[in-house]
C-alpha cells in the first residue's frame, strides 16, 4: 500500500512528464524519492480527457523501478497509445491522470480464485495475451464470465476461448487512484 503522499508523488511525476514530452522540454528529475518507489513494480497510466479514455499504457511486470515505470508510461500514455493521437500542449489542462500499481502476477489453475472487482486478469494463449484491470469489471457491471469473455476479446481470442484447458489465466490486484479521487491537479 502506498501512502497518500506517495501516490501524489506518482501523480505529480506523470503530470510533469506529459507536460516535458509534450511541450518537448526535458525529463523532470525525480530527485530523492521513497523506497517503496524505487520498487521494481508493474503498472498503469491511464489519460482520461471530459470522461472519455485518451490513452492508457503499461508495464504489467516490474521491469524497473515504480517511479521510473510511471515517468516512462506517462508518456507512451499520451504519445504513443496507437488507438488515439498524440496528446498536444492545448490538451494537457483537460487531462486527468489515473495511475494503477500492479501486483505480481499468479496463475491460477480454477476461475473459482477470482474475485470480480479485487482481480484484474492476465489470459495467455501462445502469441495471444489480453489483459484487463480490476476496475475495468466493475465499472461495467460485469460478472465473473463476462468478465473472462471481455479478456479472451482482448486477447484476440473467441470470447470462450478462456475455458480451453491450455489457456493461462493469470490474476492481480491493483491500487488505482487518479488526480479527481486525490484533487491534485
Amino acid at each position: 500500500m502506498l501512502s497518500e503522499s506517495e501516490k501524489r508523488l506518482l501523480l505529480r511525476v506523470a503530470r510533469q512528464s506529459i507536460e516535458a514530452a509534450v511541450n518537448n522540454t526535458s525529463k523532470p528529475e525525480v530527485g530523492t524519492c521513497p523506497p517503496s518507489l524505487m520498487e521494481s513494480c508493474g503498472a498503469f497510466v491511464t489519460l482520461h480527457e471530459a470522461g472519455e479514455l485518451r490513452g492508457c499504457i503499461s508495464y504489467i511486470e516490474g521491469v524497473k523501478p515504480l517511479i521510473e515505470t510511471v515517468q516512462e508510461v506517462a508518456v507512451k500514455s499520451a504519445l504513443e497509445d496507437p488507438r488515439f493521437t498524440p496528446v498536444v500542449q492545448e490538451e494537457l489542462s483537460n487531462l486527468e491522470i489515473e495511475i494503477s500499481v500492479i501486483s505480481p502476477m499468479r496463475q491460477i489453475q480454477n476461475i473459482d480464485e477470482i474475485e470480480v472487482g479485487k482481480h484484474g486478469l492476465l489470459l495467455e494463449l501462445g502469441n495471444h495475451r489480453g489483459l484487463l484491470l480490476p476496475q475495468v469489471a466493475v465499472e461495467y457491471g460485469w460478472d465473473k464470465e463476462t468478465f473472462l469473455n471481455q479478456t479472451s476479446r482482448k486477447a484476440g481470442l473467441p470470447t470462450t476461448a478462456w475455458k480451453d484447458r491450455s489457456v493461462k489465466i493469470f490474476i492481480f490486484t491493483a491500487e488505482i487512484f487518479s488526480e479527481q479521487k486525490s484533487k491534485l491537479k
